[in-house]
């Protein structure tokens, strides 16, 4: 399951950045995951909860922003919807697509609760 080794990097950035601006928890994570990243959103939710346990994100609500899949067509130069990679092009038939977006995850919003020291 590489979603516990996603979720183990998730939270090394977090907390980084709650060590560098001295937090005293993290509230809020937002997280974007492609459609076409080969990612199960709620296996990384279930793995984050699980690292996060005893951490300054042990509390933290994980958001989970879906981007969908899309692609260029080698073929007939149409920028289209893809819901998985190597399908056909939607508009002329072809298995020429590249994927445009959809592939990513990334860490897109981190909210912290300061430290009262």
């Amino acid at each position: 399951m590489h979603e516990m080794a996603l979720a183990e990097g998730v939270l090394q950035l977090i907390e980084d950045a709650a060590r560098r601006e001295k937090a005293a928890r993290v509230r809020l994570v937002v997280i974007e995951i492609g459609q076409l990243s080969a990612v199960e959103p709620e296996a990384l939710r279930f793995c984050f909860a699980a690292v996060a346990e005893g951490s300054v994100a042990q509390e933290a609500v994980l958001q989970i922003v879906e981007v969908p899949g899309a692609g260029w067509c080698a073929a007939c130069a149409a920028t289209v919807a893809m819901a998985q990679l190597y399908s056909a092009c939607p508009r002329c038939g072809q298995h020429r697509l590249q994927p445009t977006d959809g592939t990513q995850m990334r860490v897109r919003e981190i909210e912290i609760v300061a430290s009262t020291h």
